[in-house]
Formats: C-alpha cells, structure tokens, sequence
C-alpha cells in the first residue's frame, strides 16, 4: 500500500523520523512519541550535498538499511487533517527532492508500556540513489563529517545532536554505529588540540 492510499483513508497519519527529525522536525504536528522500528538499522551510508555538505564535499547523514535483527529508535509525530498535506510537502522538498530519500510504510513501536504499535511514514535513502555514499569505517566516516559543511550547519552538529538526543530520550540504548563514529570525531579534534566541537 502506498503512502498516499494510507492518508487518504485516515484523518491523521505518524511520521517516524530518526536523523535531524528526531530534534528538529520543522512541521505542525499533535503529539510525539518516542519508539523504535524493527528490522532496519541506522546507518551513516548516505550523502548530503545540501544540507550538511556541498557537491564537492558531500556531508553524511544516516538511512535505514535493512537487517531482520536490529531496531532503530526515533520520534514518531502525529499530523492530523490539514497538517497531513502541508506536513508532506515540506518533507517531500526536504527529504525526497533535496535529499534522495523514499517512503516506506513500517510499524513503530511506542516506548511507553502498555502502548498498541501503530503504522509510520518513514523516508530511507536507498543504494539506487546518485548521492548515497555506501558503507566504510568509523575512521573514514568520522574524517568525511568532520570535514563537511553545508546550508544548514556543519556535519558535525547533525552527528551530535543525534547522539545526544539517543543518550537523552533512550539512554538503556546501545547504538554503536553512531556512538563509535561519535568518539571518532571526537578523537580527530582531540589529536589537533582543536577545541571540543561539544562546546
């Protein structure tokens, strides 16, 4: 089913975000909720020529890749009636027109006990698109963001933001793919002596 049969059938619709969404969603919306999605993992395999770099140094920021045994966390956010259209289009230019992701429809999972699982828009950037960048190690990933800048702030704020909003909103998680690139960023300004990009 697509997208677009879902919101014609529903007065309002959950939007699951899990890269700069998670702290800065930029859309109305009703209510949040923190939670996770099972069967894909985050990874820092895509790349942005606008938004945290340009077309001669392309930033990294995270996509969804499919793996049966892990879970991603992240906000999930309520658009109801005329918030859904509007909601769309601004994340349509966002996510698909300037940043080469797609949609897919997934399950989320509230974090709160006793909450029924409930269906999510999720945008992920696949290996088809010209601008995903693809896997490699902590090392090169942490040197890439290090390195990169675009319209809206340097990639490296894209990178702590996410690690602080994991270690805020999910402490009890380990996710070591962002945590270990973390540290190697981290590294990078402690060997130059430069100043802690936290600061």
């Amino acid at each position: 089913m697509k997208p677009q049969d879902i919101i014609k059938e529903k007065s309002s619709l959950w939007i699951f975000g899990y890269g700069s969404l998670v702290w800065k969603p930029n859309f109305t919306y009703k209510r949040s909720k923190i939670g996770h999605i099972v069967g894909y993992k985050r990874r820092f395999w895509h790349g942005d020529d606008f938004y945290r770099g340009d077309k001669e140094k392309p930033g990294r920021v995270v996509t969804l890749v499919e793996d049966q045994e892990a879970c991603t966390w992240g906000v999930a956010y309520e658009v109801a009636d005329s918030q859904i259209e509007e909601s769309l289009q601004y994340l349509n230019m966002r996510e698909v027109v300037l940043g080469g992701y797609i949609t897919e429809m997934v399950e989320f999972i509230p974090q709160e006990k006793g909450q029924a699982p409930l269906l999510a828009l999720v945008y992920i950037a696949t290996s088809d698109n010209p601008i995903y960048l693809g896997p490699a190690s902590e090392k090169e990933i942490a040197a890439q963001i290090s390195a990169c800048r675009g319209n809206t702030g340097h990639n490296i704020e894209y990178l702590l933001r996410l690690a602080e909003f994991m270690r805020l909103y999910c402490p009890e998680v380990e996710d070591e793919h962002l945590f270990s690139i973390e540290a190697a960023v981290l590294n990078i300004f402690h060997d130059c002596g430069e100043i802690n990009p936290r600061d």
